[in-house]
């Protein structure tokens, strides 16, 4: 651990010095994410990683895969064996948050998310790299040196400032994350006419009450709207200041938390706020962390230094010998030295691939197109540090609606079974975002809209009729259409007359059965 020197490098460095109690926030903060996302998604263990679901292995590996992927979910299509990862992960996970064999956690919880990732992108959103992100980084940062368990095995560290090029790269990443998103929104309704945020509201398949009450007032809009332009574009810069470090990350913490608190009671955007709260909670100065030690210091002291010898004994039972393991030989100043380098200039090298990329994803320059070549995206792809930060960017989405599951009797009766198989209403629901179980689904019935992805439609349309007619107490249907009632978004507060769009379309036998003819 590096304290900033003096001198010309230490100022230079001192937007970068982290305190290991906010890293180990960080820390506890990025496992708990994922473990409430491992618990949201275990609730469509078939639906979404099975090959009775939306995505069988077979069309993930022919539709949605590249070369230089990996995911152990993908290796079966039972949800049995499903759950199993998904066990193993919340294990895993909760070793993070406790600080337990902290490293080692914090690679097995990298490899298992993405992994997860990988099995199903049609889910997938801004939120999900972040989080990745974090992981990856939180492999080369010491998040467990203190309020883990870990440290009770060694001692008190001699002083709670760090600095590496794991920390720079942490500080960088949240700075990219922000400006490429801004940069991204290059659309007249960010810039100039202020409507974005409007249009934001207008998606009935986001808004939740507290966009409902902000809608009807167009000025106050147009001034959120610049309001999280500016903020994106601009306060990443205030990391970067090295002098009054402390306040400038106070104001950092503080105006992201309310930003990302603003969105999660407007719009439907699932863990996305929660894993940007985690995000900069390493960036807390020493300032907050000696009042949040003051009143939390029973609970921390409990995961506090606690210097044992470095041997452990299997008991009698165990074997019929006594085996005791210990170290033999720590290493040296020198292996330590060599290691360190080592790791920062992988951690260097990683980075500076990763600004490559964001700067040939906003394409702020044109030789950033040759600079980072297609050639060179394996690596990106290999270790998910692929990025992409295009949150309503270039502008917002102007189709919305709302689906409507036809499904018809053998009698002939209509009924929805996006709502729980009631007869068919054309009119939009009091709450469109009701209609979703989770952000997950609304992510996927998103994509399922894209031409591009019209081979998705089968699939879907195979697993809803399959787990309508796994209940006995529905009536077996003959005839299955999925319907997007398409409602474009006007400006003024116009309403534009829904219209209605058939995007699959399944015919079955006249007794229930499996569907045995599927077409777009």
């Amino acid at each position: 651990m590096d304290e900033a020197p003096a001198g010309f490098w230490g100022v230079l460095r001192r937007p970068f010095v982290l305190d290991l109690r906010a890293l180990a926030l960080l820390r506890m903060a990025t496992a708990a994410v994922l473990l409430v996302d491992l618990a949201i998604r275990s609730t469509d263990l078939e639906a979404h990683y099975a090959n009775l679901g939306v995505l069988p292995v077979s069309a993930l590996m022919e539709r949605a895969w590249t070369p230089y992927q990996f995911s152990l979910h993908a290796a079966t299509g039972l949800w049995q064996l499903e759950a199993l990862l998904f066990l193993v992960a919340a294990v895993v996970a909760g070793a993070l948050l406790l600080g337990y064999h902290t490293r080692l956690a914090t690679v097995a919880s990298w490899v298992l998310l993405v992994s997860l990732q990988n099995r199903n992108t049609l889910i997938g959103q801004g939120g999900d790299d972040l989080l990745r992100m974090l992981l990856f980084w939180g492999i080369f940062l010491p998040w467990g040196r203190v309020w883990s368990r870990d440290a009770r095995h060694q001692p008190a560290p001699a002083r709670l400032s760090y600095f590496s090029a794991a920390t720079v790269a942490y500080v960088v990443q949240l700075a990219l994350l922000y400006w490429c998103t801004a940069l991204l929104k290059n659309g007249t309704e960010w810039t100039r006419d202020g409507t974005a945020l409007y249009y934001a509201f207008s998606l009935d398949q986001l808004l939740l009450p507290g966009g409902r009450l902000l809608y009807p007032y167009p000025g106050l809009l147009r001034v959120l709207t610049f309001g999280a332009y500016f903020t994106e574009l601009l306060l990443p810069f205030a990391l970067f200041i090295p002098v009054g470090v402390r306040w400038w990350r106070l104001l950092v913490v503080g105006v992201l938390f309310f930003f990302h608190l603003t969105i999660s009671v407007t719009l439907f955007v699932g863990l996305f706020f929660l894993i940007n709260w985690a995000s900069v909670l390493g960036l807390l100065p020493p300032v907050a962390l000696d009042w949040l030690e003051r009143r939390l210091g029973p609970v921390l002291g409990r995961l506090g230094p606690r210097v044992q010898r470095w041997r452990y004994w299997l008991p009698a039972w165990q074997a019929p010998w006594r085996l005791r393991l210990e170290r033999t030989a720590p290493p040296t100043e020198q292996d330590q030295y060599l290691a360190r380098r080592a790791r920062d200039l992988f951690v260097a090298l990683v980075l500076t691939y990763i600004c490559l990329w964001n700067l040939h994803d906003v394409a702020l320059l044109r030789p950033a197109r040759g600079i980072f070549p297609d050639r060179l995206r394996w690596f990106g792809y290999l270790l998910r540090v692929d990025q992409h930060w295009g949150m309503f960017a270039p502008t917002v989405f102007k189709d919305d609606g709302w689906y409507i599951f036809e499904g018809t009797t053998a009698s002939g009766s209509v009924l929805d079974l996006n709502r729980a198989g009631v007869p068919v209403n054309y009119a939009k629901p009091a709450a469109v975002v009701s209609l979703f179980k989770n952000d997950r689904w609304r992510k996927y019935s998103e994509n399922y809209l894209f031409v591009d992805n019209a081979w998705m439609r089968p699939y879907y349309c195979n697993y809803l009729l399959r787990i309508w007619h796994e209940n006995p107490a529905h009536p077996p249907l003959r005839h299955l259409s999925v319907v997007y009632m398409k409602e474009v978004s006007l400006p003024g507060y116009q309403v534009a007359k829904p219209v209605r769009e058939v995007l699959c379309d399944c015919e079955l036998p006249a007794q229930p059965a499996p569907p045995v003819s599927l077409r777009n």
